[in-house]
């Protein structure tokens, strides 16, 4: 099954990932804006709230950029501030101590690549929820490919026909159930059970 390697991608991406005992990760599209390839969705105190890694653009506007030439901005203390966030909205989630220490070499590290930087959220999503799922890439891009094609859930227009169950969220007593959050949202509330509510 083909996937786009997204920034702690959202609920509905590992509901379909973890039907797989591998994926293919496509790296060799066309960077698009507006995906979840460099953001990603939490529940902050004042509801959904948007992080997004920043990247160099290039300048030529003749000259497509591929996803896995993006580089991040590094420029900027983007990792600080988003560490900061995930904090101040999950600190007092069940499970967000358990995780810390696990996730904070994601945002103590300097990635030059997005695509890199992704693949590193993605493993830390696997290691928290202890499944394996082996992954290769793409060494063309793949228009038409043969396998199942599931890039299209690295789009947050597109709305996944899935029934999200509500379980509890840290605000949710100010704005109510948000679904298909990024995959940290479940992990910090539920914990090992996060996995049981993917696969169910």
């Amino acid at each position: 099954m083909l996937f786009l390697p997204t920034y702690f991608a959202p609920i509905s991406q590992y509901m379909v990932i973890l039907q797989n005992d591998a994926i293919v990760f496509e790296v060799e599209d066309n960077f698009q804006k507006q995906t979840y390839r460099n953001r990603c969705y939490i529940y902050a105190s004042l509801g959904k709230l948007q992080m997004n890694v920043p990247i160099i653009r290039t300048h030529d506007s003749m000259i497509k950029q591929k996803t896995k030439d993006t580089k991040v901005d590094n420029e900027y203390a983007w990792q600080k501030r988003q560490l900061k966030t995930l904090q101040a909205a999950y600190r007092s989630s069940p499970y967000y101590e358990f995780y810390e220490d696990d996730i904070m070499p994601i945002f103590e590290t300097k990635h030059n690549f997005l695509q890199d930087l992704n693949i590193k959220t993605h493993e830390f999503i696997l290691d928290a929820l202890q499944e394996e799922i082996s992954f290769s890439k793409t060494t063309e891009y793949l228009k038409e490919p043969i396998m199942k094609d599931s890039r299209i859930l690295a789009t947050p227009k597109f709305k996944p026909l899935f029934k999200f169950k509500q379980y509890t969220q840290v605000f949710d007593d100010k704005y109510g159930f948000i679904p298909n959050l990024s995959i940290l949202d479940l992990i910090f509330m539920e914990g090992p059970n996060a996995i049981s509510y993917l696969k169910n």
